[in-house]
């Protein structure tokens, strides 16, 4: 046997060992300090801002460039899309919150850190957007959206005071509509923009874990229970006839009543996959559902 052969034959009889020491380094760097680990929390804090600045930026010169500038001023939007814009920016203050706060809970910054510098990265973030809307024509400044925005720092923060932990996560699923082809412009021209922008197939969920309310009971950790809210008919903002598609659209609310998975309750000794479930575990996972609506209830049988 040459001994480029005896080579390979170690190298592949070593190839599970040098795995496990990878995994085991991998592992101690995604373990959060538990003491303040000062070269961890300058680079989130440093990322933080720069990525934060590099973002706002970037909507400034790009996205806000497409449409005329103003004066700085505000709008009442409230009404508009059945407030599901408005449930979009308390998921997305939410979920920011949430891992800013698990950044700095990583670095070893104490609890009460956490909460005012990490869980407020959602909220300080989206109103530096809505400040960039104000000086925009097309929009404005939205108290509605500051509100909502507040709303979903708040959801994170009360919950860590109160029980010290997240027994009830702000979720959100997707389904493609017949809407977004008759106003691509407004609701998305494919599946990515429609993901953003079409808030008739858009739902967000709170979902709750049982076993967090009853700890002594033999409950499965990783099963919740989900409420969901939605919305469908909606071409515009306001309108229900446009004149572009000369379509008529009944304007509804929906609500939705289905099980879910608590994917942080998988057990696994990889913090890899714990972080890759931590980061999943923000998509409601379908499951049998009863959508209610003004026209009574439908079953679905899997609803997404």
């Amino acid at each position: 046997m040459h001994f480029s052969g005896v080579k390979y034959i170690a190298y592949f009889l070593l190839l599970p060992l040098f795995s496990i020491a990878q995994q085991s380094k991998l592992n101690t760097f995604l373990t959060p300090s538990d003491t303040l680990n000062k070269p961890r929390r300058n680079a989130v804090v440093i990322s933080e801002v720069s990525l934060g600045a590099i973002t706002l930026v970037g909507l400034n010169q790009l996205w806000y460039a497409d449409f005329k500038r103003s004066n700085f001023h505000t709008t009442n939007d409230n009404n508009e899309w059945l407030q599901m814009d408005k449930m979009g920016h308390v998921f997305a203050s939410y979920q920011l919150g949430k891992h800013g706060a698990q950044l700095l809970n990583w670095s070893g910054v104490s609890k009460r850190d956490q909460l005012l510098y990490g869980a407020t990265l959602g909220f300080a973030f989206l109103t530096a957007v809505e400040v960039l809307d104000g000086y925009s024509s097309e929009w404005g400044f939205s108290w509605g959206d500051v509100l909502a925005n507040g709303a979903g720092s708040s959801l994170y923060i009360g919950q860590e005071l109160l029980w010290k932990e997240q027994r009830i996560a702000l979720k959100y699923s997707f389904h493609q509509t017949k809407y977004a082809k008759q106003r691509p412009d407004k609701l998305g021209k494919n599946l990515l923009e429609q993901i953003l922008k079409d808030y008739n197939g858009q739902t967000y969920w709170l979902s709750a874990n049982l076993h967090a309310f009853f700890k002594e009971s033999k409950i499965p950790k990783w099963l919740n229970v989900a409420v969901g809210f939605g919305a469908e008919g909606m071409l515009t903002g306001l309108k229900d006839v446009d004149n572009q598609v000369l379509t008529t659209n009944q304007r509804y609310r929906q609500y939705y009543l289905s099980f879910d998975l608590n994917l942080n309750a998988i057990r696994t000794n990889s913090k890899l996959l714990k972080s890759i479930f931590d980061v999943v575990n923000m998509i409601k996972i379908p499951f049998p559902t009863i959508e209610f609506n003004k026209n009574g209830a439908v079953f679905h049988l899997f609803y997404n």
